[in-house]
């Protein structure tokens, strides 16, 4: 992977590719599609949240398999059938209603990206009452879903198609599987040996309106929001 990365950045290089040229996206399609005349689409999430962020050593949440992980918690508050998680690095932090967090704003100029690899994590805490940063360190986190490379993401500057898109479909049979009210993160690394370093935009949508569904990069500002509905 290391090594066509290499070549594709030399090709970029020559070819001029801005990185705001390679990271247009689509709207974020759910996984309902129809049929519209002789192509299929998904339907788009009718609920998305976008987070601004920046990542570096140094400001990592966990060391995990020998990897530095990065989390933003959000707390939903009804069930939902769906959540889908999509994160692009290089951003050129232009989308609209997005939360700029302030790591963000100070490294908006930044040219840094990083491979994605993505986790949507679920805990074991239902309730926001008495929610703090070491009961939700405590909390069991189950992964529910994660991935590295998607084909439906733009690519990166480099040529190559390093950023991630997940979907996970609610399975209602399972108390640890079902999306239910309760505190979520997702988690973010990179899949090559390294360090985590660049800005980045982080989406969690689904197909349905949930009023409440906040998303912080800290439990305290988490908190905040929570309060604030």
């Amino acid at each position: 992977m290391k090594k066509k990365f290499i070549v594709s950045l030399a090709i970029l290089l020559v070819g001029g590719l801005s990185a705001t040229q390679a990271q247009k996206l689509k709207k974020f399609g759910s996984s309902v599609e129809k049929k519209i005349g002789p192509k299929t689409i998904k339907v788009p999430y009718t609920d998305v949240i976008s987070y601004l962020g920046y990542a570096e050593s140094g400001n990592e949440d966990e060391v995990k398999d020998n990897k530095k992980f990065y989390y933003i918690y959000v707390w939903v508050p009804l069930a939902a059938p769906e959540l889908g998680v999509r994160m692009v690095s290089p951003t050129d932090g232009k989308t609209k209603g997005a939360i700029v967090s302030k790591e963000y704003t100070e490294n908006a100029s930044s040219k840094d990206y990083f491979d994605t690899y993505i986790t949507l994590e679920r805990s074991d805490i239902i309730s926001s009452d008495g929610l703090t940063d070491s009961s939700a360190k405590g909390a069991n986190w189950v992964t529910l879903e994660r991935n590295d490379d998607s084909s439906e993401m733009p690519k990166q500057p480099s040529g190559s198609s390093y950023n991630s898109l997940l979907r996970y479909k609610s399975e209602l049979g399972s108390p640890t599987k079902a999306i239910t009210a309760g505190l979520y993160r997702v988690g973010f690394t990179t899949y090559k040996t390294g360090e985590v370093k660049g800005t980045f935009m982080a989406e969690v949508a689904a197909p349905i309106k949930l009023p409440g569904v906040v998303m912080a990069k800290t439990i305290e500002e988490l908190n905040a929001k929570i309060a604030a509905e």
